[in-house]
């Protein structure tokens, strides 16, 4: 017998003697990735940890998505090219894959798409995607390996995209400690974070957020029992799509390693995930949770960190003396 088909029949062993059964759950457990294209994953690598694909040399997907912090930067809004401040929270870049779409407003069907818009966005990495591809032919180390992977050397925006995104696609955590308990380790999770999850789904929590990522596969609106107060300007998927009746409605946020990308909601107002639960059972829930209640459902969220992308920092080809150099500060 496999190892690895030993760990599925211990798995299936423990999850018969607990009697908890994934398939009953409105949530999957995260599942390793799959299907990944290794050579474009290592190239997408270099570019996600890239500065030079911004003006400033200095901006590069991780700096917004920084995959030591829960794969988001942990700041209200982010901060773009000139110490720009971003309009919108950062969303973590962890199980984007699982997303129904990206960005808050979904204004990217995918990964691939979502790829090549903060290259271009002025108030990001305040680049052009011809500027981005120019760099990157400059560069000797580049152009050899966009040929081992794609089979020519002609580097465009598309293959840098393609790239990142198969890079993003690896970046999912399973075995959190609920995953355990899903799987049928029984001893996984405590009776407190338990009662948290009965709660969570009890009070109607799971209506959104459900599915292996528990969230990203809809959009609602912020504010259904009560409006939400904020000044920022985000009108969500209105923005996309036009409609007044999409106003307010914005992607729901992955609440998988929720305890890593503070602070929450579109606009970072909520400091805490005490504070995110009390917010979001009155506004969309029309329910005032006690003190303890609170509690038992942050505990419960604490058991969604899954296991931390891990791998060695990539080595960057060098520039060459034709690499159009960084202006960080114009």
């Amino acid at each position: 017998m496999t190892r690895k088909v030993l760990i599925s029949a211990v798995t299936l062993c423990l999850a018969a003697v607990a009697g908890v059964s994934a398939a009953s759950e409105p949530v999957d457990p995260i599942s390793p990735a799959k299907e990944i294209n290794l050579a474009q994953a290592e190239l997408g690598k270099k570019l996600y940890f890239d500065p030079r694909l911004s003006k400033s040399g200095f901006i590069s997907c991780n700096s917004c998505h920084n995959l030591s912090m829960g794969g988001t930067d942990n700041l209200k809004t982010s901060i773009g090219h000139n110490w720009q401040q971003g309009p919108i929270n950062a969303p973590t870049v962890l199980n984007s894959s699982l997303n129904v779409a990206q960005f808050w407003d979904g204004r990217a069907a995918d990964l691939k798409e979502q790829a090549g818009g903060p290259i271009a966005n002025p108030g990001e990495m305040a680049f052009s995607h011809t500027l981005a591809v120019d760099v990157l032919e400059s560069i000797p180390g580049y152009v050899i390996e966009f040929k081992q992977v794609f089979g020519t050397g002609e580097i465009d925006i598309d293959k840098v995209t393609v790239a990142i995104a198969e890079f993003e696609k690896t970046l999912v955590t399973p075995n959190s400690r609920f995953d355990l308990w899903l799987l049928g380790d029984a001893d996984a999770i405590s009776a407190n974070e338990k009662a948290g999850y009965r709660l969570f789904k009890e009070s109607g929590c799971v209506a959104c957020h459900n599915g292996s990522a528990l969230g990203g596969t809809s959009f609602q609106k912020m504010g259904v029992v009560r409006p939400y107060e904020t000044t920022n300007p985000a009108e969500g998927l209105a923005g996309v799509t036009g409609k007044d009746a999409d106003r307010f409605k914005f992607k729901v946020p992955t609440l998988r390693n929720v305890t890593l990308t503070y602070p929450y909601f579109h606009d970072g107002e909520a400091q805490t995930l005490t504070a995110a639960v009390d917010i979001m059972g009155r506004l969309q829930l029309g329910r005032e949770f006690s003190e303890d209640e609170t509690a038992k459902v942050v505990a419960f969220l604490k058991t969604l960190t899954g296991d931390q992308p891990t791998f060695a920092l990539p080595t960057l080809p060098p520039s060459s003396d034709q690499t159009l150099r960084p202006t960080p500060f114009e």
